[in-house]
């Protein structure tokens, strides 16, 4: 039996959303909890201390990426993926099985894993639900991520039924590999996550749901969400589903997703949450805010003295105006994506503590209000 990683300390009484902490082996955890996404070993444009001095002691990897390049025996000789990127805190790594499902012409699905070609050089790899746990175990991970199988948006029925089905015995498989490594080595940490799947379809997320739990994960997650269905149809997922896991274990949403969706989701219960959109749009010219999201391109920024945003108290906007932003992007100057994914990621940073704080004081579903009240009201369109 796994030991329990995860302390719920409050739920709100108008709400399902709960205050929580992660128990890991590199790090305590506050939960809900927001994971700036690394793929590759880093969080692009910020220094793992950076993300340290923003209170982040969480971040996530990719065992598909990082098994093409550099390779997990280079970065298990390195001290595993804490020593090779300098990082103290927490990792959680995903399985890869999004991104190896999102290849199409370049694999092939069998019973036993999936055969499939790089996107860098087109060499030929084979991931099993066994080989992923090794992998992942290399790798140094604290959070494990079971090996699934996403079913794109939309599917029919069948097709989900059959994904859904060959996940449930892919997450036993690597559970029984989890757990006989485990057994013979001591030492290995690692904590091993389940993955419901189902697509959009509540019949079958349910069923998703219930054999997840049914394996007694440490933790568990909602996965093949946000992969082009409607924003209404994810979250009627999300509601659904969210309440079908243990109370007892973290709840994890995969890649998801705005602030908005976020303050949702943790309404329906969720504890965990990752995504590349703060460091994304951060490279891109976009800036979350606490009055909404900008677009620093638009010509109205040209000869904006003042701070992206006034009520962000961080180096970003303590020293740097809109204007200077907006000059540096148009330049192509690095440093422009330096600047807006450092503020993006330090927003979500706030977001989350002011979430944690109004579940302690039982007074969410007001934060969550006021959130909107100001967040929407000038909400820049072009953004």
């Amino acid at each position: 039996m796994p030991q329990p990683i995860f302390d719920l300390l409050k739920t709100s009484s108008e709400s399902a959303a709960r205050r929580g902490r992660l128990r890991l082996a590199h790090a305590e955890v506050e939960t809900p909890v927001f994971m700036p996404v690394g793929t590759q070993g880093t969080v692009k444009a910020l220094s793992q201390q950076e993300l340290w001095e923003m209170g982040f002691r969480l971040i996530l990897g990719n065992t598909y990426h990082l098994h093409l390049r550099p390779g997990e025996e280079l970065i298990r000789r390195a001290g595993g993926l804490h020593g090779f990127i300098g990082w103290e805190g927490g990792i959680l790594t995903d399985s890869g099985g999004f991104q190896v499902f999102s290849l199409e012409d370049l694999r092939k699905i069998t019973e036993e894993g999936v055969m499939f070609r790089s996107h860098i050089d087109g060499s030929q790899h084979f991931f099993s639900p066994e080989s992923v746990m090794d992998v992942q175990f290399a790798l140094g991970s604290d959070i494990i991520m079971a090996f699934d199988e996403c079913a794109p948006h939309p599917s029919t029925h069948d097709y989900t039924v059959a994904a859904m089905d060959r996940t449930h015995r892919w997450a036993k498989r690597c559970q029984d590999h989890w757990q006989q490594r485990r057994d013979a080595e001591p030492n290995l940490y690692g904590e091993l996550f389940g993955i419901v799947q189902g697509g959009a379809y509540l019949d079958l997320r349910t069923r998703s749901a219930n054999a997840v739990a049914e394996l007694d994960f440490p933790g568990n997650a909602i996965g093949g969400v946000s992969v082009g269905e409607p924003k209404e149809t994810m979250f009627e997922v999300i509601e659904h589903t969210t309440p079908l896991l243990p109370t007892d274990k973290p709840r994890y949403l995969m890649g998801v997703g705005t602030p908005v969706d976020l303050l949702d989701a943790v309404r329906a219960g969720i504890d965990m949450f990752d995504c590349v959109i703060p460091s994304r749009l951060g490279r891109n010219g976009s800036a979350y805010t606490s009055i909404g999201r900008i677009n620093i391109k638009n010509a109205r920024y040209t000869d904006d003295f003042g701070p992206v945003d006034p009520n962000c108290e961080e180096w970003c906007c303590r020293n740097y105006s809109a204007a200077y932003i907006r000059h540096l992007y148009k330049c192509d100057e690095i440093m422009a994506a330096r600047i807006l994914s450092y503020h993006n990621v330090s927003f979500y940073g706030r977001l989350m503590e002011g979430i944690r704080k109004s579940i302690e004081e039982d007074r969410f579903l007001q934060f969550h209000r006021e959130f909107l009240a100001r967040y929407e009201q000038e909400d820049d369109k072009n953004a």
